[in-house]
């Protein structure tokens, strides 16, 4: 299976965190939490969003951006800004991608934004809307990096299930 992850660059809603985390133990994607974070991975708030999907989640926590990147080497990454000039979905996303999300109130710093601005990437959105919900854009990037890959590995087709109240006719 084609290798994604999801980079969190200094978070600071375990909520959001918690369903980011969600999501990628739902689809196979690893998560990377750049520190510092806004709360301890212990959190209560993690945890009740992330649910009982702990147990599937590939996690790993870096002290900064320059570890993150010293030990992520090789990878091809992708950063989500509100700052980027080309959709995420007008670019095509090899194997080992890193999609890259920074901290809630900031976004990610300008600097990492302008060294790479052929890899910066835009949501589109209302000229009016400030930003979507952080756990939001990581589904909806993570979704079309799997849509292109054609949804390796997850299951594309659910069962509806007779009860016996369905019998009744309307």
């Amino acid at each position: 299976m084609a290798k994604l992850n999801i980079v969190l660059v200094e978070p600071e809603i375990p909520q959001n965190t918690g369903n980011i985390a969600r999501t990628c133990a739902a689809t196979g994607a690893a998560l990377h939490l750049v520190r510092p974070m806004g709360f301890e991975p212990d959190d209560k708030k993690l945890k009740r969003a992330g649910l009982d999907y702990w147990h599937l989640l590939d996690i790993t926590y870096y002290d900064n951006l320059d570890d993150f990147f010293e030990k992520t080497k090789g990878g091809s990454y992708f950063f989500f800004s509100t700052k980027g000039t080309h959709r995420h979905s007008d670019v095509s996303y090899p194997d080992n991608s890193y999609l890259v999300f920074g901290k809630e109130t900031r976004g990610l710093p300008e600097h990492l934004l302008m060294k790479h601005p052929n890899e910066t990437l835009r949501i589109p959105m209302m000229d009016e809307a400030r930003s979507l919900n952080l756990s939001n854009s990581a589904a909806i990037a993570v979704y079309e990096v799997l849509r292109q890959w054609d949804y390796p590995e997850l299951l594309n087709k659910g069962e509806l299930h007779r009860h016996r109240w369905a019998d009744v006719e309307n």
